[in-house]
């Protein structure tokens, strides 16, 4: 792997249960619990599993827009969790994110002009006024939006122009890091496709290194360099995106892969059906959280908790068994 740019180390976030007559504190919610994971300079890390195994949470706790429970998250030789309110702002010029909701995540009052150039008055990028306007312009063309779109609202486009929107605010600043909350979940699959090729591209172009969230497996297949699967918390498997869908060692993973559509009718897949539903993550399972549903689990799995280790070069996996 390339030069390491962002380390999340036993990352946690844990959400207050209330209850009772006085709203005190009865449980908590392990959204995520112990998250581990490298990404270098110019790659993409796919973070995949099911809803609510913690992908976003995650993603959220990386840029404090929650703020995590403990753990670290070093980037670029800081510790994003430790920075003060005046250094944490400086450093969001070089983490930015795209939202999954294109409609909710754009405020309807706001110029698509004003969208993208807020983050440039906000640190100072833009000198004069029509210093931003060129830049914003820039930007809008750079993603495949046209100039006369600067003063339109976000009522007045697609979803598809929208989520343009959005990356385009998002490289404002000139990004070193783009976390992509599964920026084309709520699009046409046809439109799923440009948005994702318009991602590579701006990779290429700018250098940009990506944490892209999803659950769509045969989206993260193609622009992923290494894929991570989350499974109720916590990070099961972690592989280069052909290693992991040619040979998934975590039984979780190969559940979730053996459900991927093949658009060739004559390869047949045989389907792993997992018993039983997710459990509750107030109370999630003692050692090894996916042992309740998984089709290999022996006694102890439920004693003790599988690290994450190497399993073979480059592939890392948490389970007792597998490797």
């Amino acid at each position: 792997m390339s030069e390491t740019l962002l380390s999340v180390k036993n990352l946690k976030k844990h959400f207050a249960v209330s209850g009772g007559v006085f709203a005190r504190e009865v449980d908590r919610v392990h959204a995520v619990d112990g998250v581990s994971f490298d990404i270098g300079k110019g790659e993409t890390l796919g973070l995949v599993g099911e809803s609510g195994c913690g992908k976003s949470t995650t993603g959220r706790c990386i840029l404090r827009l929650i703020e995590p429970s403990s753990g670290e998250v070093w980037f670029e030789g800081a510790d994003v969790t430790r920075l003060g309110a005046d250094a944490m702002r400086a450093l969001r010029r070089d983490m930015q994110i795209i939202f999954q909701d294109p409609y909710a995540s754009l405020n309807p009052r706001l110029t698509v002009g004003a969208i993208v150039g807020e983050a440039l008055q906000i640190h100072g990028l833009a000198k004069s006024r029509r210093a931003l306007e060129e830049r914003v312009l820039e930007l809008l063309e750079t993603v495949g939006l046209q100039a006369d779109h600067m003063g339109r609202f976000p009522h007045e486009f697609s979803g598809g122009q929208r989520q343009r929107i959005g990356i385009a605010r998002a490289l404002a600043v000139d990004p070193k890091l783009v976390i992509c909350d599964e920026p084309v979940s709520a699009l046409d699959v046809s439109i799923q496709a440009q948005v994702i090729n318009l991602l590579e591209d701006l990779q290429e172009k700018f250098g940009l290194t990506y944490l892209f969230i999803a659950h769509d497996l045969s989206v993260v297949e193609h622009i992923s360099t290494r894929i991570a699967v989350m499974y109720l918390g916590r990070v099961v498997e972690i592989a280069p995106a052909r290693d992991l869908y040619d040979t998934p060692l975590h039984p979780y993973s190969e559940a979730l892969l053996s459900a991927v559509p093949i658009p060739d009718p004559t390869v047949k897949r045989k389907r792993i059906m997992l018993e039983g539903d997710v459990p509750n993550p107030i109370r999630p399972p003692s050692g090894c959280h996916f042992h309740t549903r998984c089709p290999i689990a022996r006694p102890d799995c439920s004693q003790r908790s599988p690290a994450l280790e190497e399993k073979r070069p480059g592939h890392w996996v948490a389970c007792h068994y597998r490797g």
